[in-house]
């Protein structure tokens, strides 16, 4: 298609310019032919059927002179631009206006048959080989007490005819011209508006196809056409974030690895060379554990996320007491809490309030939202939790007043794996999956969260849940 589409296009519409010639040059010339043969043939059957019932009938009846009808005959031959004659059923010529009257030269068409035009009343041909061209002749019978005393005969040349037929033909021609080039308005329109767009789109897709994710592919149509481009653009750009994603995730993950084994590793080897003596053994397997633990932790979070990602994930749903659930998170914080001296302020609506969700995954959210909230609040600072309904929806806000984010990094902190320098500074236990988790978790419960946040003067995360119609429920 990409090399030959354009020119299979061009040909058809040659062979249509083509055809069209042909059709108008055979069918639509023996049309016109036809045509014209039956027109004049009617227009000199009349004539002829005129001249038998009023000359013709007063010759034979002897009601007239040779002579008189001679001329009416030679006044409608310069008339009707044709040769008439008045004939007997033998083939004895008794008139021709093309020839003198001479009563004396005896002329007989031989052969003559009137039958000749059986089922019609003209014929085509040299009429018995009398002429040396094509005639169209016309019989009208003579008719005298029921009894057929002669013919009256009108020849016309096809030669005008033929000339006519050219004429109506050149116009055809000329028609048939102006519309093959009006048609090639269409072969133009196609060119500008379907092949060039598409030449660039299937450009495109070998630019995508090698790797060029990044080609701009740029047709400014309001069409299909237009519609397609924007999306495979779209597409592009999809798949050049995915990658580049891809490649931001193998080489965080690859970091985040590296830094804990290469800690385990150079611990080990201090106590297998004897750098590190037996006495401290127990404080530096203590810090190889806690590295471990960085390890697992970082396998979970990727695991978790990346199940959460599966489409088709079930979720375990149940009514559970959001309030319930939020206490008994923030008791686990409690030794962190205390020891940053951290301050929950907890504002809950109601004794208990019954949502639909799953609660394991709600508590990993809460859980995600509390450990970031601690980790970026300064010490001796206050962490505010609250709860409100609007819209048959329950929303629950985690504000801290801790370092906040950059309004740059706003948008990037759901990605996989992202750090702030702030964050990588003050805590290198992070995997910077949590906040990923926590959105994907809400995300396939059909919710959402949203965050607010000023630098330096804290951070709010608000997510929401469906509340359960205690009263519909009872």
């Amino acid at each position: 298609m990409r090399k030959t589409l354009y020119l299979k296009f061009c040909l058809a519409y040659l062979i249509f310019g083509i055809f069209g010639f042909v059709v108008v040059a055979t069918f639509v010339s023996n049309l016109i032919m036809e045509h014209l043969q039956r027109e004049e043939a009617d227009a000199l059957y009349r004539e002829a059927t005129l001249i038998a019932s009023t000359y013709a009938v007063d010759l034979y009846d002897q009601n007239t002179s040779l002579d008189t009808v001679k001329k009416q005959l030679d006044a409608l031959d310069t008339y009707l631009s044709s040769t008439i004659w008045i004939i007997n059923p033998s083939g004895r010529m008794i008139l021709d206006s093309s020839q003198p009257l001479n009563v004396e030269s005896e002329i007989i068409v031989e052969g003559f048959d009137p039958t000749i035009a059986a089922g019609t009343y003209y014929v085509i041909g040299t009429f018995f080989d009398y002429f040396s061209e094509d005639m169209l002749s016309v019989f009208a019978p003579i008719t005298s007490n029921y009894t057929v005393r002669g013919y009256v005969v009108i020849h016309r040349s096809m030669t005008s005819l033929i000339l006519h037929r050219e004429n109506l033909l050149n116009i055809s021609y000329i028609m048939l011209v102006l519309l093959f080039f009006l048609s090639l308005i269409i072969l133009i329109f196609f060119t500008e508006l379907v092949y060039i767009p598409l030449r660039k789109i299937i450009h495109a897709t070998e630019q995508y196809a090698e790797g060029n994710m990044h080609y701009q592919l740029q047709i400014d149509s309001g069409d299909e056409m237009g519609y397609l481009a924007a999306t495979l653009s779209y597409m592009a750009r999809e798949i050049a974030q995915s990658e580049d994603n891809q490649k931001k995730l193998v080489a965080n993950v690859s970091h985040d690895f590296r830094s804990p084994l290469t800690s385990i590793r150079g611990f080990l080897e201090a106590m297998l060379d004897g750098t590190i003596p037996p006495e401290l053994y127990p404080k530096y397997i203590d810090t190889v554990l806690k590295e471990t633990e960085r390890l697992t932790k970082l396998t979970n979070s990727l695991l978790t996320l990346n199940n959460l990602n599966t489409k088709g994930m079930i979720l375990e749903k149940t009514e559970f007491d959001l309030n319930t659930v939020i206490r008994e998170t923030i008791a686990s914080f409690e030794p962190t809490c205390h020891r940053k001296q951290i301050t929950v302020d907890l504002t809950l609506t109601g004794e208990e309030m019954k949502v639909y969700a799953d609660m394991g995954k709600i508590q990993q959210v809460l859980y995600n939202l509390m450990d970031n909230a601690i980790k970026f609040s300064h010490a001796s600072s206050v962490i505010k939790i609250k709860t409100y309904e609007k819209h048959k929806k329950i929303f629950t806000s985690v504000k801290d007043s801790g370092i906040g984010i950059p309004r740059e990094n706003i948008n990037q902190i759901w990605n996989r794996f992202y750090k702030t320098d702030l964050s990588r500074g003050k805590d290198k236990k992070g995997t910077g999956l949590g906040l990923s988790i926590t959105r994907e978790i809400l995300h396939s419960h059909n919710e959402n969260i949203n965050v607010i946040s000023t630098e330096g003067v804290g951070t709010e995360f608000v997510f929401s849940l469906p509340v359960v119609d205690v009263e519909e429920d009872e």
